[in-house]
C-alpha cells in the first residue's frame, strides 16, 4: 500500500475541504442549533459529484476510487458529522446497494436524480428485533400477481423523512431465515408507505433518523433488487463498505479535535504561560494525534484494499472498531483540555463528543465488530 496521495486524490481532498470551509463551517453552528435538515448544502455537494462518490462515470457519478471517498468523508466530517453522515448513508448504502446489487434499468430509473442532488436515498435494515442480529427481519414481502406487498417496520432509518427512494430488506420466506431475505426499491408517496416520528438524538443534528411503516405497500415486482433471497447477503457486503466510511467519519471527529485542542492550547493561558507549554498537556495532544493518525492508516488500508479487488470484510471491521473507539476518547481529551469550557457549546469539542458516540454504534456496534474480526481471524490461523 502506497501511503503517499495520488495527485487525482489530492485534488479532491483539496475541492471538499474548500467546499467545507465555504459552505458548511461558517453555519455549522447554527444548523446545530436549529437542526434543519440542510437542503441548500446537500444540492450543492450535489453539484460537486458527493452524491454519487461510489457510482462510475458511466451512470452519472464521479467514479472516485475508494480511498478518495474515505478522505472526502473525513473532511466532511471535520466541520459537520451529520452532514457527513447525510451523504455516507447515501452513497454508502442507498445509491451503493442498487449500484451493486440492482440491473441496468433501475439504475436508469434512479441514478440521474440520486447522483445529481435532486434526490436522497436510504437504507432499511434495521428493525426494532433485529438490530445486531439483523438476520432476525421480521418486516414481510409477499408476492401478488406482478406486486409485492411489504409490511413491517424500520427504525433508526437514517435519511428517512426526505429520501426519494428506500432499499428495504424484508423476509420473503422466513423459513430461510437470513437466505430468505430480499432487497427492495421503495418510492416516496408509495400508498401504505409511511413515516412515523424523527429521534431526538444526542447529536449529529443535522442527520434525521426516522421510522419506517409498510402496511400493505404495493410496489411493482420488478422493484426487487437482484434476485430473491440475496438481499441479506448484499446487506452484508454494503456493510462492509459502510464500516470503511464510518470509520472515516470518526477520523475526521477525532482530527477536529485534534486541531481544536492545539488551537486552544496554544490560546489559553495558566500560571503566566499557554497550558500547551506544560508537559502533560503536550503528551496528551501527541497521544490524541498518534492515535487519529494510525486510524486513519486503517480506514485507508481496508479502502485500498476494496480498490484492488480483495476481500476486506475484517480489515474494515479493525478501522470501525479503532476509528470510533479512538474518536471518542479523543474528543473526550479535548473536552478535558477545554476545561470547563469544554462542557460549553461556546466551543466545538463538545459536538464532535456527541457526534462521534454514534460511531460506535451504527453499520454495527462496536461489539459485533469483536465477533466479526474474532469469527475471521479464527479461521485463518
Amino acid at each position: 500500500m502506497n501511503l503517499k496521495l495520488t495527485e487525482e486524490q489530492k485534488l479532491i481532498q483539496k475541492t471538499v475541504r474548500e467546499f467545507c470551509e465555504t459552505e458548511i463551517k461558517p453555519i455549522a453552528g447554527e444548523l446545530e442549533k436549529s437542526g434543519e435538515f440542510p437542503f441548500d448544502i446537500i444540492k450543492k455537494a450535489g453539484a460537486i459529484n458527493l452524491l454519487g462518490m461510489t457510482v462510475e462515470q458511466e451512470h452519472g457519478g464521479s467514479g472516485m476510487d475508494r480511498i478518495s471517498y474515505v478522505i472526502a468523508l473525513e473532511e466532511l466530517a471535520k466541520v459537520n458529522g451529520g452532514i457527513a453522515l447525510t451523504l455516507e448513508a447515501h452513497n454508502s448504502l442507498g445509491v451503493a446497494h442498487i449500484y451493486e446489487n440492482g440491473n441496468d434499468a433501475q439504475r436508469e430509473r434512479y441514478f440521474p436524480g440520486l447522483v445529481a442532488g435532486d434526490q436522497m436515498a436510504a437504507w432499511a435494515l434495521t428493525e426494532h428485533n433485529a438490530g445486531s442480529d439483523a438476520s432476525g427481519t421480521q418486516t414481510t414481502a409477499v408476492l401478488e400477481g406482478d406486486e409485492w406487498v411489504l409490511n413491517g417496520t424500520k427504525t433508526f432509518i437514517t435519511n428517512a423523512r426526505y429520501a426519494d427512494v428506500v432499499v428495504v430488506m424484508a423476509a420473503t420466506d422466513r423459513s430461510k431465515g437470513a437466505k430468505g431475505i430480499s432487497a427492495f426499491i421503495v418510492e416516496k408517496d408509495t400508498p401504505g408507505y409511511t413515516l412515523g416520528t424523527d429521534e431526538d438524538k444526542l447529536g449529529l443534528k443535522t442527520s434525521v433518523t426516522s421510522e419506517l411503516f409498510f402496511d400493505d405497500c404495493r410496489i411493482p415486482k420488478e422493484n426487487i433488487i437482484g434476485q430473491e433471497g440475496n438481499g441479506f447477503i448484499g446487506a452484508m457486503k454494503i456493510l462492509d463498505r459502510g464500516r470503511t466510511a464510518v470509520g472515516a467519519l470518526a477520523v475526521g471527529l477525532a482530527q477536529a479535535a485534534v486541531d481544536e485542542s492545539v488551537k486552544y492550547a496554544k490560546e489559553r493561558e495558566q500560571f503566566g504561560r499557554p497550558i500547551g507549554k506544560f508537559q502533560a498537556i503536550q503528551w496528551l495532544l501527541a497521544e490524541m494525534a498518534t492515535k487519529t493518525e494510525a486510524a486513519r492508516g486503517l480506514v485507508q488500508h481496508a479502502a485500498f484494499l476494496e480498490d484492488a479487488g480483495r476481500k476486506f470484510t475484517t480489515e474494515a471491521s479493525y478501522a470501525k472498531l479503532f476509528a470510533a473507539q479512538t474518536g471518542m476518547w479523543v474528543t473526550t481529551q479535548a473536552i478535558q483540555i477545554h476545561g470547563g469550557y469544554g462542557y460549553t457549546k461556546d466551543y466545538p469539542v463538545e459536538r464532535f463528543f456527541r457526534d462521534v458516540k454514534l460511531m460506535e454504534i451504527g453499520e454495527g456496534t462496536n461489539e459485533v465488530q469483536r465477533m466479526v474480526i474474532a469469527r475471521n481471524i479464527l479461521k485463518t490461523r
